[in-house]
């Protein structure tokens, strides 16, 4: 079967934020220290930041990185870890000791290296409004007030100007240090925000949510007013306890419905009238869930054999194949047909755990999902077109992980322009296991070629190690265009098409 697909390029249906591409860093096992920060690795520069790990995270132009957390952040008190007098502390959420020797300063740094914004998430679990708006005053004023002050001090004349905040983490779940009610929740937003905006009227702010109504209601009333986004997380996954990884099949299963929690929560602020005010940060999302047994439960893990050695499994690469590829193209694609609501997302994390990078004492591996970032940031467009399909799409049926039979659509499709130059790039994801699948591409352009960028590996488990790269982007040019033309899309591949003027 070929499936027509239909493209119209003089109809443009949205322009979506480079921010959709964003990424997100947290003090947990390997992400910071003997990860990004690594001052006594050959590999690091005089400032003890890892070059080829920033290398690769500026290669897919990371264009915003949210810090310190994540649940981290929800015992972190910033104080500690600027200036020259710096104390360890006992990381409550994760169990372990932190020499706070990475602070908000190295993460400007880091942002500064890399090219990106920084997004600062505050702590809204052990913390006080007076807190956030103190590091506001750290980062923001020119030289107002103790805190700016103290950063002139510290070495920084010039305000660090981070312009995205978030005001707390995941606050509404059992597991968060603090957690908070509804209703205690809108009082903490609403007097946070007004400090915050106090001192920096140009912060955009973000609240802790998620896709339920009686929670996103009570914020909405609250701090509507003081609010630019709107967090949101999911990871489909779920490994917290059991570090027992979906098969590719049942990761398909996750793609139907993907963006069922972008709909919800665009329903609530549609219902009350916020749809133009406040965007969708979906801040945290990943397919596969961080494994950290015996942390987050009431009886806690006792040796560190119980609760921190099993984190190590987060580090075998094998996990991380081509259903994460597919995966991650299948909610880019979601979050770019959304983009009228959507303006941030942050994978999460970039670097180790289930990262999209992973590195060692001498190198790095890029794992499938790197190159999808590539894929995207580097080959599409950012305006979306209107397409279409005669016959609908194909459909195949899979077993979720639960072991329920489910059908979901065989191929993802997305059209992209741009908003500065002639050509279209079709995203095209053949979900399928084993069976290429076949499009017909009708669209008008003369003399234009075709150049095919592919992801794709000798089987849907194919994954990327130290010493194996079963999985990159393939270049093919497959000559000139013609409205019609077939293209065949390998199993379980991730592809971008472009058609572009002949240089």
């Amino acid at each position: 079967m070929t499936v027509e697909v239909n493209i119209n390029d003089r109809r443009i249906t949205g322009k979506r934020s480079p921010m959709l591409y964003g990424h997100f860093i947290e003090h947990f096992h390997r992400q910071i220290y003997d990860g990004i920060y690594d001052p006594d690795n050959p590999l690091s520069d005089e400032d003890g930041f890892r070059t080829d790990i920033i290398d690769a995270m500026k290669k897919i132009k990371v264009p915003v990185l949210r810090w310190p957390g994540g649940c981290f952040v929800s015992s972190y008190h910033w104080k500690d870890a600027v200036g020259t007098e710096r104390n360890p502390m006992f990381d409550k959420a994760w169990r372990v000791e932190d020499p706070n020797t990475f602070g908000t300063d190295e993460y400007i740094k880091l942002c500064r290296k890399i090219g990106c914004e920084p997004y600062i998430c505050t702590n809204a679990g052990t913390g006080t409004p007076e807190e956030m708006s103190d590091w506001v005053e750290y980062c923001n004023l020119e030289n107002e007030g103790k805190y700016a002050k103290w950063r002139i001090a510290n070495g920084y004349k010039q305000p660090h100007k981070v312009k995205y905040w978030s005001i707390g983490n995941e606050n509404y779940g059992h597991w968060e240090i603090g957690a908070k009610s509804a209703d205690e929740w809108g009082r903490l937003v609403r007097e946070s925000a007004k400090m915050i905006l106090h001192v920096d009227a140009t912060a955009q702010l973000s609240a802790a949510a998620l896709a339920d109504i009686d929670w996103n209601i009570n914020l909405l009333k609250n701090c509507g007013q003081y609010l630019d986004w709107i967090s949101i997380h999911q990871y489909w996954d779920m490994m917290p306890e059991v570090n027992h990884p979906a098969a590719y099949e049942e990761c398909m299963a996750f793609t139907k419905n993907i963006a069922r929690s972008v709909d919800d929560v665009r329903g609530i602020l549609t219902a009350m009238r916020l749809e133009d005010k406040i965007k969708i940060a979906f801040d945290e999302w990943n397919l596969r869930s961080w494994h950290h047994p015996n942390v987050h439960t009431i009886k806690q893990g006792v040796n560190k054999e119980d609760y921190v050695t099993p984190r190590d499994k987060n580090d075998d690469n094998s996990i991380y194949t081509m259903a994460d590829a597919v995966f991650a193209a299948c909610f880019l694609n979601a979050m770019n047909r959304n983009c009228d609501i959507v303006g941030m997302a942050n994978f999460a994390p970039i670097l180790n755990t289930r990262g999209c990078i992973y590195s060692y004492d001498k190198g790095i591996v890029l794992r499938s999902t790197y190159h999808v970032f590539d894929l995207y940031v580097n080959y599409l467009g950012d305006t979306i077109l209107d397409l279409w399909t005669e016959d609908g799409m194909p459909v195949m049926n899979v077993n979720s992980k639960s072991g329920e039979e489910t059908a979901v659509d065989t191929l993802d499709l997305l059209a992209t322009g741009w908003s500065d130059r002639e050509g279209i790039a079709l995203v095209a994801v053949n979900k399928h296991a084993c069976e290429s699948q076949s499009i017909a591409l009708n669209y008008e352009s003369e003399d234009a070629e075709v150049i095919v960028y592919s992801i794709t590996g000798k089987s849907k488990d194919s994954y990327n190690d130290r010493d194996q790269n079963e999985v990159m982007i393939e270049e093919k040019k497959t000559g000139l265009f013609r409205s019609g033309m077939d293209v065949e899309l390998a199993p379980h591949s991730v592809n971008v098409i472009q058609i572009v003027p002949v240089r």
